[in-house]
C-alpha cells in the first residue's frame, strides 16, 4: 500500500488541528496534531507504534495498493462520463450584445459585432436546432446580453417571442441581466416559465453607481432595487450576483445588511453568488484592484468573522467544505469543471454557436453558425469535448485534479492558445478556510 495519491492535506486555518481529503474515497477527516503528525510518519515510509492507526487509513482509501487506486479511477471516470452525458444543458440565447450600461469592468467592451437586431426568423432557427440536435437531453434556455431586457418595443416584442417559444417546447427560462429594466418587463415575464433571473448588484447605491452606471451617466442602483422587489413580490426567483474586487470588497457588509433588512434574505426565491473580477480576455483598466482566486475568499472569511451577519446573506463553497457540511458526505470526484460543449452551449444573435458565455461574442472562437445555414467546426468541438483532468497535463499528476477539474478553458485557451491546459484553483487553501468556517466536527 501506499499513500493515495488523490489525498488532501493540510493544516486547518487559524487551528491546531489537519483536514484529510480524498474525492475518490469519498472520506474527509479531521486529524489532532497527534494523529497528523503519525500520518506523515508512516506515509514518509516510518514505523507506527499502533498498526490500528494505519488499518484506518488504508479502511478510507488514504493508503491504498497502486493497482486497486487506478482501477477505483476508471470506475468513477466512467460514472462520470455517464453521469455528465445525462445532466441537464443550459443554451445560451444572446440576443444583442448591445448594452445601456457602461460598467467599469466590461468584459465585452472590446468585442466587434454586427449592429444587428434580432430577427424572429433566428429566434426559429434556434429553437429548430434545439429540438433536433438536443432532443434526448433535458435542457434549460438562458437569455443573456449585452443587456437583453433593454427597453425598447422591438426587444419586448422579441423577449415576448422567445417566452412563447419557450413554452411550446415546454423549456424554463433564465434571464442574465444588469436589472434595470426589470419592473417594466415582470408582466412579460410572467408568461413564462422562469427558473430565476440573475441581477447584479455591487454593492450599496454609492458603491454599485460608481461601478455600473448608464452609458450616458447616471445612477442605477436604485432601479435595480425596485426591480428585485417587483421580481420577489410576483413570485419570481432572484439570484444575486455581485462582482467583487478590492474597489467594492468592503461595502460586502453594507450590502448584507441592506438586503436583510429588506427582507430579501426571508425570502425562498432569492439567492446569491459572487463573481470575481478577473482578466478574462484582456487587461482590467487597473489590473492591481483585482484579487486573486484565494485572497479573494480570505478576504471574504475575515469580513463574515467581524460580521457574522454576512452569512445569511451569502455563504461561500470554499472548494466541497460546503457540499460537505451541509450533506455530511463529500461530492462524487470532478473529473471536469469547464462545461463547454458538453452541459453548456452559447448562440447569438447572428446565428452563430460557441462553446460557453467566457467565449460568445469573439468571432475567431465561433464553433459554427446555425443560421441561416447548419454549419460546425467539428475538430474544434471535439476539442472543447475532450478536455478533462484525463487530457491536461498539468492535471496528471496532481493531488487537486479531483476538487479541481482543471478549471476553466476558455481562461486557459487564452493564457496558452490550447484548451488542454489548467487553469488550477488553490483548492488546499480554500479547503483550509472552509474547514474553518464551516467548523471542524468529523
Amino acid at each position: 500500500m501506499r499513500y493515495s495519491r488523490y489525498n488532501i492535506f493540510s493544516r486547518i486555518r487559524n487551528s491546531e488541528n489537519y483536514f484529510i481529503v480524498n474525492l475518490l474515497s469519498g472520506n474527509a477527516d479531521i486529524l489532532s496534531p497527534g494523529e497528523a503528525e503519525q500520518l506523515e510518519l508512516v506515509r514518509n515510509g516510518g514505523a507506527l507504534s499502533d498498526p490500528r492507526f494505519l488499518e484506518e487509513l488504508a479502511e478510507k482509501g488514504y493508503f491504498i495498493d497502486e493497482e486497486e487506486e487506478r482501477a477505483a479511477y476508471r470506475t468513477k471516470y466512467l460514472d462520470f462520463i455517464d453521469a455528465r452525458e445525462k445532466e441537464e444543458i443550459q443554451l445560451f440565447f444572446i440576443t444583442n450584445y448591445s448594452c445601456n450600461f457602461s460598467c467599469s469592468y466590461c468584459y465585452q467592451d472590446q468585442y466587434s459585432n454586427q449592429a444587428a437586431e434580432l430577427d424572429p426568423s433566428v429566434i426559429d432557427a434556434f429553437f429548430s436546432y434545439v429540438r433536433k440536435e438536443f432532443s434526448s437531453r433535458k435542457k434549460y434556455i438562458t437569455v443573456f446580453g449585452g443587456e437583453p431586457l433593454l427597453n425598447s418595443p422591438r426587444q419586448k416584442s422579441n423577449i415576448e417571442y422567445i417566452i412563447a417559444k419557450s413554452a411550446e417546447e415546454d423549456l424554463k427560462l433564465c434571464f442574465v441581466t444588469n436589472g434595470y429594466t426589470l419592473e417594466e418587463y415582470i408582466p412579460i415575464l410572467k408568461k413564462g416559465k422562469i427558473r430565476e433571473i440573475q441581477v447584479t448588484l455591487d454593492g450599496t447605491a454609492d458603491f454599485h453607481n460608481k461601478r455600473r452606471h448608464l452609458r450616458g451617466g447616471g445612477g442605477t442602483f436604485e432601479k435595480i432595487v425596485k426591480g428585485i422587489d417587483a421580481c420577489l413580490a410576483n413570485d419570481l426567483d432572484v439570484n444575486l450576483r455581485i462582482v467583487i474586487d478590492r474597489e467594492n470588497m468592503d461595502n460586502l457588509p453594507e450590502l448584507a445588511r441592506f438586503a436583510i433588512d429588506k427582507g430579501w434574505t426571508s425570502s425562498e426565491h432569492f439567492k446569491t453568488q459572487v463573481g470575481r473580477n478577473y482578466e478574462l480576455h484582456h487587461c482590467q483598466a487597473d489590473p492591481e484592484k483585482l484579487f486573486s482566486r484565494i485572497s479573494l475568499w480570505e478576504r471574504i472569511s475575515e469580513l463574515t468573522a467581524k460580521y457574522p451577519f454576512i452569512s445569511e446573506f451569502y455563504r461561500p463553497a470554499y472548494s466541497v467544505t460546503k457540499f460537505l457540511s451541509e450533506n455530511g458526505e463529500l461530492p462524487d470526484p470532478l473529473f471536469d469543471s469547464c462545461p463547454a460543449c458538453k452541459s453548456e452551449w452559447a448562440f447569438d444573435y447572428l446565428g452563430k454557436i460557441y462553446s460557453c458565455t467566457a467565449t460568445v461574442g469573439k468571432s475567431d472562437e465561433a464553433l459554427g453558425t446555425f443560421y441561416p445555414v447548419v454549419r460546425l467546426e467539428r475538430e474544434e468541438i471535439m476539442k472543447w469535448e475532450g478536455r478533462d483532468v484525463t487530457s491536461i497535463n498539468e492535471c496528471s499528476e496532481c493531488s487537486l485534479q479531483l476538487a479541481c477539474g482543471g478549471g476553466c478553458g476558455s481562461v486557459a485557451k487564452n493564457r496558452t492558445g490550447s484548451v488542454y491546459a489548467s487553469d488550477c484553483r488553490p483548492i488546499k487553501e480554500l479547503l483550509e478556510l472552509g474547514f474553518s468556517f464551516f467548523g471542524e466536527s468529523r
